[in-house]
């Protein structure tokens, strides 16, 4: 097995693009890949980038009425058929819609087939962990669902454990829908509280279809408000023991950026060092459970210049085994661009005075009446006892 990471990357990503008001602006990637070079991380990865998901690996997950009425839609903007979620205000209709979305799908997938067959121990592709995409439709700002298709593609290349952490802070509805009766499957989730955001899912109670597969959803719903102790004490009082159970043979994570205290789009109050935490947390899972086979994929994150490129960068370094220190300072180079692209100012260093980021292990005790804890309780009930755990 290469001990090489690979960053799957096609300037072609960044032409996902739903129209210049809308929330989830493609110069993210743009700066991300910039910074990631800025840092001088391309030498330390193998820079791929893979084919577009053909019709059979989009068929894998999506339906083929769905996926004919996004080309549909892609060749005639006007005419897309909002009975499937294409032309909303989530999800405009745009020229080239379906190409691109079969790009960054296509990365996701080949990030998979690297790690599955070893020409890479990690693999990134940060344009992707488009969550929200169901089988039959386009759903929050997700068109082609990259994370499910590249679990099913493990899946078909003989994977018979696959375990995917999603810590954006948007419920992972669609991958948990595609696995929802597959045990070979293992999906995690925390996520802001379905009360307080958007797709209002991901309820403890969601733990996969009766039979074989229940037990195989877990879904920590955190309140509004949640900050660095809090969502690193959740982390870890669900995520490690659950993976040590199920022993995956790969480790698919969804790293949103949109946790941050400066998301415009949530209500929690995650640092980009207590992400940075979460990042080192997953990859040491890989490591310790999965033989080191880790794709690492993007997802959410509205704050494009402050937030986004630098959370990435950090998860492109831990996956190249070239941590970047938070009290890094970024390359000015980096910094005029983002001036001259976006007229903001850049961030100055790689951390926000965070680091390192404590919190308090759930082995140290729980209070019933606080309300973090009280999140942690109604996942560990509502999952560890149907996979044989002590709750």
């Amino acid at each position: 097995m290469s001990g090489r990471a690979q960053l799957m990357w096609d300037e072609a990503v960044t032409g996902y693009d739903f129209g210049p008001d809308h929330p989830m602006d493609p110069v993210r990637l743009a700066l991300t890949r910039r910074l990631v070079d800025a840092f001088g991380l391309d030498r330390e990865v193998d820079v791929v980038s893979a084919k577009p998901a053909g019709e059979s690996t989009l068929r894998l997950v999506h339906r083929e009425d769905y996926i004919d009425a996004v080309k549909a839609a892609s060749a005639d903007p006007g005419a897309a058929d909002t009975a499937y979620g294409l032309g909303t205000v989530d999800d405009p209709a745009f020229a080239g819609m379906h190409e691109v979305s079969a790009l960054i799908a296509g990365q996701s997938v080949g990030a998979a087939e690297a790690v599955w067959r070893g020409e890479a121990l990690h693999a990134v592709n940060f344009a992707g962990g488009l969550h929200h995409a169901m089988p039959g439709g386009a759903s929050g700002f997700c068109i082609y669902n990259d994370a499910s298709l590249a679990i099913a593609r493990l899946l078909e290349l003989g994977a018979e454990r696959v375990a995917y952490v999603d810590v954006d802070v948007h419920h992972g509805d669609g991958v948990q829908a595609a696995f929802w009766e597959d045990p070979r499957v293992l999906t995690i989730s925390l996520h802001e509280h379905p009360r307080t955001l958007f797709p209002q899912t991901g309820w403890p109670e969601e733990t996969g279809a009766k039979g074989p597969a229940e037990g195989s959803a877990v879904n920590v719903a955190l309140p509004a408000g949640t900050g660095d102790a809090g969502w690193l004490r959740a982390f870890h009082a669900v995520v490690p023991e659950l993976i040590a159970d199920f022993r995956p043979q790969v480790l698919v994570t969804q790293h949103g950026a949109d946790t941050h205290f400066e998301d415009p789009l949530a209500h929690l109050a995650v640092s980009l060092d207590a992400q940075r935490a979460v990042q080192v947390a997953c990859h040491d899972l890989a490591h310790e459970y999965a033989d080191g086979k880790w794709v690492a994929l993007g997802g959410g994150g509205y704050a494009v210049v402050e937030v986004v490129p630098r959370s990435w960068t950090h998860l492109v370094a831990i996956a190249a085994g070239r941590a970047v220190e938070p009290t890094a300072v970024i390359p000015e180079g980096w910094r005029q661009e983002v001036f001259a692209r976006t007229r903001q100012l850049a961030p100055a260093r790689m951390t926000d005075g965070r680091w390192p980021v404590a919190y308090a292990d759930w082995e140290s005790g729980y209070d019933p009446a606080d309300r973090l804890d009280q999140a942690v309780i109604a996942a560990r009930k509502a999952v560890f006892p149907l996979r044989g755990l002590l709750a």
